[in-house]
């Protein structure tokens, strides 16, 4: 069985590490997941938001029993200093909703889930609230799974958007199921073309934040990479 769990939301955060890996689809809790697995790894890309994340990242540790799994995928800065593409291995999680959070043992500074994506206004709220330096949406829902279960926790998450990015709100291209329709999203742009700068802008900054991604991922799930995680995590 896999030693090391990963839980993305889009497969297109992940594309460059996953696409020579064995793919196949099993079903949990009534619903049907795509896992991608390379050794000791395997990877679920569960969809945007907390509810998706909480429920592959129950799929991955029902499935697969793991010893850790990882929160991985994109964040935005809430740090001026942090630029697209940088890596951020953060050392507490807050549920921005609540409040809650979760103390990991390994990595530097605090990543704060939000449930939406942020605004420049919001992301400097949300710093000034919780002393974060990036926020994402799925990272807590992942921590609350894998503590319900006795897991190790882990995050990688990397930054795609910098702090005074500024997008249309994207919840509408998001389904119940945490499936975003590049079709529907698309369509939007299409008939705006003041929005097309900001597009390809996000594009550019998404593919680039892919590729660190996966680099630093691709290491982290050697054999070495994983004996480190676990020797941190007992300190």
């Amino acid at each position: 069985m896999p030693s090391i769990a990963i839980v993305a939301a889009l497969e297109r955060e992940v594309r460059p590490l996953v696409k020579k890996w064995k793919v196949h689809d099993r079903e949990h809790d009534g619903r049907r997941f795509r896992f991608f697995q390379n050794d000791e790894t395997v990877l679920v890309c569960g969809g945007i938001g907390s509810s998706a994340a909480r429920r592959a990242a129950e799929a991955l540790i029902a499935l697969f029993e793991p010893k850790v799994v990882y929160s991985v995928g994109f964040a935005g800065a809430l740090d001026p200093a942090l630029k697209v593409s940088d890596v951020l291995r953060p050392s507490r999680v807050i549920n921005a909703s609540d409040a809650s959070s979760t103390d990991i043992s390994e990595g530097t500074g605090v990543l704060v889930s939000f449930a939406s994506v942020a605004s420049p206004e919001q992301k400097a709220k949300l710093r000034d609230s919780f002393g974060a330096q990036a926020v994402d949406m799925e990272a807590a829902s992942v921590a609350r799974a894998a503590e319900a279960r006795g897991v190790l926790f882990g995050v990688v998450k990397v930054i795609s958007d910098e702090i005074d990015f500024e997008f249309p709100a994207m919840e509408r291209f998001v389904d119940s199921e945490g499936r975003f329709s590049e079709v529907r999203f698309g369509l939007f742009a299409a008939v705006r073309p003041w929005l097309w700068p900001q597009v390809i802008r996000l594009a550019i900054n998404s593919n680039r934040a892919a590729h660190a991604l996966s680099d630093y991922l691709s290491e982290l799930t050697t054999a070495s990479g994983l004996v480190r995680t676990e020797s941190e995590s007992k300190q």
